[in-house]
């Protein structure tokens, strides 16, 4: 299986820091979806672009919208996680 070290390893991971420092959390659930959507797309988009006139990315058994729901989903797994670690990390300073 090869993939790009570089995006899998420090590009993505730095994305999601940067998505869930900047959600908006008190907002309601539309704005929230749609800040999963905006982000989810610029990486889809230019995934698309670089499938189509680049030769970075070959499919195999993949198509466009695998990418968009798979980076949804760890979009999703990283939220909860960042909402999991701060919750007990406040609830451990409240103690000490």
């Amino acid at each position: 299986m090869r993939s790009s070290f570089t995006f899998e390893y420090f590009v993505y991971p730095a994305l999601c820091s940067l998505f869930n420092l900047y959600y908006p959390e008190k907002s309601n659930k539309v704005v929230k979806l749609t800040y999963y959507f905006i982000h989810t797309s610029i990486i889809s988009f230019f995934e698309i672009i670089a499938v189509k006139y680049t030769n970075l990315i070959k499919y195999n058994n993949w198509t466009w919208y695998w990418s968009f729901i798979t980076i949804w989903l760890t979009y999703y797994v990283s939220r909860i996680y960042h909402r999991w670690f701060y919750k007990s990390r406040s609830i451990n300073n409240r103690i000490f």
